[in-house]
């Protein structure tokens, strides 16, 4: 279709927006760390496939999300 990373509403992303969770989320790996719903997600880093973005979050470095789970703050 297009090479352009687009989060759950269609809106296109670029490296360093913010962006909010739209789902809680548990993070493998990480000593049972879940992310809620509506957590502010700064400074992303697109990544080369359209549907992930990679980001730091709390505890977490180098964070890859789906970009389904996530909306344009």
């Amino acid at each position: 279709m297009s090479d352009e990373t687009r989060d759950s509403n269609g809106a296109i992303l670029a490296d360093g927006d913010n962006v909010t969770l739209i789902k809680d989320l548990k993070v493998k790996g990480s000593g049972g760390v879940t992310l809620k719903r509506g957590t502010l997600v700064k400074n992303i880093r697109l990544t080369g496939d359209t549907d992930e973005i990679e980001a730091n979050v709390e505890k977490v470095r180098g964070l890859v999300l789906r970009v389904e789970f996530v909306k344009k703050a």
